[in-house]
C-alpha cells in the first residue's frame, strides 16, 4: 500500500504547527510527510502504524515520527466512550531544530532528540502523562507561546525512556537514503548494507567499503546507529520483508528469499522475535485496516481539513488559517 503524502501547512510566522484533533474515532490513514511529528493521542486505543512496526497502544500514547516514514493510528473505540479521541501534533523541520541547536547551547537537547528518533521512537507512559500536563501552553492563541511549549517538550523528551519502532528499510530508501547526519564512512556501509541486504554479508567487505578494521566499525555502528551491524543488518531485512507483506501478495516464501533469509523457517522465526508475530498475522493486520474500496489519493482527501489544501475562495482561506494559527 502506497502512502499518501501529506502537506503540513504551517501558517505564517510560525516555526511550529500545533494541531488539536478531536474525532469519535481515528480512520487508518497511511501518510507521510517531510517533517518530524510529536503525536500523544489521549482518549483511544487501537493499532499504531509507524513504518514496518505495528503496535497496539493506549492511553497517552507518545510517539516521535522521523521525516518521510509512513504512520498513522486507528481506532474505532474510545476509553471513555462519551469523549471524543484526542491527538495533540506538534510538526517541525530537522533543519531548524539543527540550526536551534547549533546558534543555542540550550537546544543541544534537540540534535540527541532527532538522532535518537531516527526510526521513530516510542515514549514509555510518564512521558505522555507529563506532556498532557503541558497543553495549556501548548495550545495557546500566541504562537510565541507554543513555540515555547513546544521547544521546552521537545527538549525534555531528548532524555525520557523510549523504544525504537520502524527498522530501518521501512524508508523509501530512493527518495530518502542514508541518514546524511553520520559520519561518511558509516554512510558508505549503510548504502552498501541497503543495495545489497539480500545477499549474505561479510563483516570484512563493509570494513573495505568504510576502510575500517572489524573493532572499529563495530565500536562506531554502536556509538552512531546504537547497535551491532548484525543487529542492523538483520533489522533492515525483516523490515524489507515487512514492507513486501503489507505492499504485495507474494507467497512468503518469496519474500522470505527476496528479503535475505536462506529458508522460510529462519525467516519465520527471526520475524517472530522481531515482531511477535507471524508474517502471515502481519499481512493481515494491514490488510484488516486499510479501508476497502480507497485509492490512495482518495487517503488524502479525506484528512482532516485542517490537514489538506482546499480550494477556497480567498476570504474563507483566511479566516481558516487564522483558525489554524490559533489551533
Amino acid at each position: 500500500m502506497k502512502p499518501a503524502y501529506e502537506h503540513v501547512e504551517f501558517g505564517e510566522d510560525c516555526s511550529v504547527r500545533v494541531y488539536h484533533r478531536r474525532l469519535p474515532r481515528i480512520p487508518f490513514e497511511w501518510h507521510h510527510h517531510p517533517e518530524y511529528e510529536l503525536t500523544l493521542t489521549m482518549n483511544s486505543h487501537g493499532k499504531r502504524y509507524i513504518g514496518d512496526s505495528v503496535n497496539d497502544y493506549g492511553a497517552e500514547d507518545l510517539v516521535l515520527v522521523p521525516p518521510d516514514l509512513p504512520h498513522t493510528w486507528a481506532s474505532n473505540r474510545s476509553i471513555e466512550p462519551s469523549s471524543p479521541q484526542v491527538a495533540i501534533v506538534i510538526w517541525f523541520d530537522g533543519d531548524w531544530a539543527r540550526r536551534m541547536a547549533d546558534c543555542c547551547r540550550e537546544y543541544e537537547p534537540l540534535r540527541r532528540l532527532l538522532r535518537r528518533a531516527a526510526c521513530g521512537l516510542a515514549f514509555e507512559a510518564p512521558a505522555g502523562e507529563w506532556m498532557r500536563g503541558r497543553l495549556d501552553a501548548l495550545l495557546s492563541n500566541v504562537a510565541r507561546e507554543r513555540l515555547s511549549a513546544a521547544l521546552d517538550i521537545l527538549c525534555t523528551l531528548a532524555d525520557a525512556p523510549g523504544r525504537p519502532l520502524a527498522s530501518p528499510s521501512a524508508f523509501d530508501q530512493a527518495t530518502t537514503g542514508p541518514s546524511g547526519h553520520e559520519p561518511e564512512r558509516i554512510n558508505r556501509v549503510l548504502s552498501m548494507i541497503d543495495a545489497r541486504f539480500a545477499e549474505p554479508l561479510r563483516l570484512s567487505e563493509l570494513c573495505a567499503a568504510a576502510s575500517l578494521s572489524e573493532r572499529t566499525l563495530t565500536r562506531y555502528f554502536v556509538q552512531h546507529i546504537g547497535e551491532s551491524v548484525g543487529r542492523y543488518i538483520a533489522r533492515v531485512r525483516i523490515g524489507h520483508a515487512c514492507r513486501m507483506l503489507a505492499d504485495t501478495s507474494l507467497p512468503v516464501a518469496v519474500i522470505a528469499a527476496r528479503s535475505g533469509f536462506a529458508n522460510v523457517a529462519n525467516f519465520n522465526r527471526q520475524f517472530k522475535a522481531a515482531r511477535h508475530t507471524t508474517p502471515a498475522e502481519y499481512r493481515r493486520q494491514f490488510a484488516a485496516a486499510a479501508p476497502a474500496g480507497h485509492d490512495d489519493a482518495a487517503l488524502l482527501t479525506e484528512r482532516s481539513p485542517s490537514l489538506e489544501r482546499e480550494r477556497k475562495p480567498s476570504g474563507e482561506r483566511k479566516r481558516r488559517s487564522e483558525r489554524d494559527r490559533r489551533a
